[in-house]
């Protein structure tokens, strides 16, 4: 079958969501499994040219996304039931939702203006959420952990929750929403930002998880974030009960689409 060339590259959006426990994170591994890699072994397959995913960011090994988004470019004529031969050629563990042209300057990345999270709490065994919820059994105190939760409004640096050595030039980021919510036997906690650090969700709900336990209290939670050290804040909440649940864009880019 010939392949049809257009007179330059253009670009393309591509939104879907993945399951995380098979994977070793979003990002391309060189000995692990990512979900960037087996994207771009689909697309490459189904263009017949290497084609290598941008993502809106990286998500950890075993954290789930519900709403991610990617971009490629290719000189090729895409196929109309592109989205179809994808999720046929990809596992139930990835779906691709929808595949669209924007300008050359858009960037999945870049022009994201927020990015939300959800963190889900079991607080009794359930055989259908022990992949996407940490047990604990004991509740925590939710009413201390939301009064928690909203003084990170007061600060831009969370350094203190992010992983050490990493490329990012500035750990600065601006909290939109931190939510706690109960729904049944789950906890639910809603984060919202301009952009999050490597670990940074988890390592705040861990964090919270200490203040709903008693461990620590609001002023100590204050002191960890002026600390600006990874080293005095909690351990890092489980990877599994993290989900990627929305990337904004400029209405312009998705509209325009």
């Amino acid at each position: 079958m010939q392949d049809y060339k257009l007179s330059r590259p253009l670009r393309y959006f591509v939104q879907l969501s993945y399951f995380g426990k098979p994977y070793h994170g979003w990002q391309y591994q060189p000995n692990a499994i990512s979900v960037q890699e087996t994207l771009n072994h689909v697309f490459s397959t189904l263009l017949n040219e290497k084609i290598n995913l941008v993502g809106a960011g990286r998500t950890d090994t075993g954290v789930h996304a519900k709403d991610m988004w990617a971009h490629f470019e290719t000189d090729k004529i895409l196929p109309e039931n592109l989205v179809a031969k994808a999720n046929s050629f990809l596992k139930e563990s990835i779906a691709v939702y929808q595949v669209f042209k924007v300008e050359d300057h858009h960037h999945t990345r870049f022009d994201a203006i927020s990015r939300e999270y959800e963190y889900h709490i079991s607080l009794k065994k359930d055989p259908f959420l022990s992949d996407f919820a940490w047990l604990i059994r004991k509740k925590p105190d939710i009413d201390k952990m939301q009064e928690a939760a909203n003084s990170l409004f007061e600060f831009i640096d969370f350094t203190s929750f992010s992983k050490s050595k990493t490329q990012t030039r500035t750990n600065n980021c601006k909290i939109l929403l931190a939510n706690w919510e109960q729904e049944g036997d789950r906890l639910i906690f809603t984060i919202k930002a301009d952009r999050f650090l490597r670990n940074m969700v988890r390592a705040i709900v861990g964090t919270l998880i200490e203040i709903g336990q008693g461990k620590i209290n609001i002023e100590d939670f204050r002191q960890i974030i002026l600390a600006k050290d990874r080293a005095r804040a909690g351990e890092s909440a489980p990877a599994h009960g993290l989900f990627l649940t929305k990337v904004e864009y400029p209405q312009n880019i998705i509209n325009g689409k």
